[in-house]
């Protein structure tokens, strides 16, 4: 038993759930776009791990986020809600600060009501809440997630000289990364098990940094990508001829590098060589998690779930970083795997909102009233369940997407919009809007938009986009109809 375990012993509870319940580990991973095995974003990304949890288990090949930034994507997967309800669609505020939202039952409260033992490491919330507004939901604490340790100077000078966007191979040993603290809190936690004396049954939540900038790993993680045979990103190098202007305004001014600066300045290869060794590393961790759940002895009855909470393009759309619409901003590896699910690979859209429901479904535990996503047992059961329900993504008020199986659908807050054909232009390179054969499709996606977007809550900040009385407002600065897009080259 180590040190957080240890805590449970000393807690009674009211209500305990029968032991046959199933378990749930819960695993998050920062910034992982579709560069995964069983999404196939990138044909030369090795995650063995990740692999092998997705062969026992249900992939969900068409899963997208509801909002592309870390905090308001966090915040509606574990709230249940969407960014337009809570309004919470920047880095800041935390939800629990909202008066609105401070009382909202979330996720992890919702399973400890039903009697199970919860406990949290590394990063599932975004930043670091305090343990006391967490107090209803968890309650053992391992190590808190951090991205370092940082070298002396950043290996690379971008445009804008943030701490965090930087890449290269460092350090020198794995158990350096922050990471790895984390995991060994999952791995010890769950070897416990075999000796805890605690028939309730458990919910964990481990959240790795990796691969959010800085994208560092050690030698042996770059080994695996060698440059000469590298392939980058599929580019259409004028791509955004035929995107609005609004497009840009949701990744106005941000610290990751465009396209330009990479091509420039020859980084494009080494930032996509250090975000595969990144995700290679935490796949690792991955699989250390999933070593461990095996030899606990409770992986025939323990529900493994796998999320991103949104995606990173790496030259797409001649940008880094995440902030957009599109499925290099939007789209996330999600598996579930454990007992009652099959294995599967699902190609209709789901969201990362139907996590919440799907987990109160599968252990019986009571969802609470507002929950808007909607579960995703039926494919589960049967990978080709129908679904009726797109994938919707937002990003700031007024700026919404619908994902299908066939299609993607974008309107701005400005009234202006995009339509891809993803089954023929999977890379989104060809804007359909304006094409009238494609009217009646596009009405039909356009139903789906929210009718209503709330405004940000109080104490919003970092990365919020506002249109005010026809002007527009990115981090509290107006954006002028003639400005320059900031450190476009051409």
């Amino acid at each position: 038993m180590n040190r957080f375990t240890a805590g449970f012993a000393t807690l009674v509870f009211v209500t305990v759930t029968h032991a046959s319940a199933p378990n749930i580990l819960m695993i998050a991973i920062d910034d992982l776009n579709d560069w995964v095995g069983p999404l196939g974003g990138h044909p030369q990304v090795q995650t063995p791990h990740m692999d092998r949890l997705a062969e026992r288990g249900t992939v969900f090949a068409n899963a997208h986020c509801q909002t592309p930034l870390c905090n308001s994507s966090r915040t509606s997967l574990i709230t249940g809600r969407r960014p337009g309800s809570t309004g919470i669609y920047g880095l800041a505020p935390w939800f629990r600060d909202v008066p609105s939202l401070k009382d909202i039952e979330s996720m992890p409260q919702t399973f400890r009501k039903a009697g199970y033992r919860t406990a949290l490491a590394g990063k599932i919330y975004h930043g670091q809440p305090p343990k006391k507004d967490m107090a209803g939901e968890f309650e053992a604490y391992g190590p808190r997630a951090f991205f370092g340790p940082f070298p002396e100077k950043k290996f690379v000078d971008t445009p804008q000289p943030h701490k965090l966007v930087d890449w290269g191979i460092y350090p020198e040993t794995d158990e350096e990364q922050g990471d790895y603290p984390v995991a060994t809190w999952g791995v010890e936690t769950l070897l416990a098990e075999r000796d805890l004396v605690d028939e309730r049954p458990f919910f964990y939540a481990v959240g790795f940094g990796r691969p959010h900038v800085p994208l560092y790993a050690s030698q042996k993680w770059f080994d695996l990508y060698p440059t000469e045979t590298l392939k980058l990103p599929p580019v259409l190098m004028d791509d955004r001829r035929d995107t609005p202007r609004a497009s840009w305004h949701l990744h106005w001014t941000l610290p990751e590098p465009r396209l330009d600066f990479l091509i420039e300045n020859d980084e494009w290869l080494p930032i996509v060589r250090a975000y595969l060794a990144s995700v290679s590393f935490v796949d690792s961790q991955v699989g250390r998690l999933l070593d461990a759940l095996e030899a606990s002895g409770k992986a025939d009855n323990t529900i493994v779930v796998l999320w991103s909470d949104h995606g990173w393009h790496l030259g797409e759309k001649r940008i880094t970083g995440k902030n957009t619409l599109w499925d290099a901003g939007t789209r996330v590896p999600l598996i579930f795997a454990g007992p009652g699910i099959g294995k599967g690979r699902v190609s209709s859209p789901a969201e990362l909102l139907d996590i919440y429901p799907t987990l109160t479904e599968l252990t019986g535990a009571t969802a609470p009233d507002g929950l808007e996503g909607h579960s995703l047992t039926p494919q589960l059961v049967n990978a080709d369940a129908p679904r009726l329900w797109p994938a919707i993504t937002t990003h700031n008020a007024g700026n919404n997407t619908v994902r299908t199986t066939d299609w993607r659908y974008i309107r701005y807050a400005d009234g202006t919009e995009e339509l891809y054909h993803v089954t023929q232009d999977p890379h989104e390179w060809h804007n359909l809007a304006a094409n009238p054969a494609h009217a009646v499709k596009k009405a039909e996606l356009a139903k789906w938009i929210p009718a209503y977007n709330a405004p940000p809550a109080p104490g919003s900040r970092s990365r919020i986009l506002e249109y005010q009385d026809n002007r527009i407002w990115w981090e509290g600065a107006e954006i002028m109809p003639d400005d320059a897009i900031p450190e476009l080259l051409n």
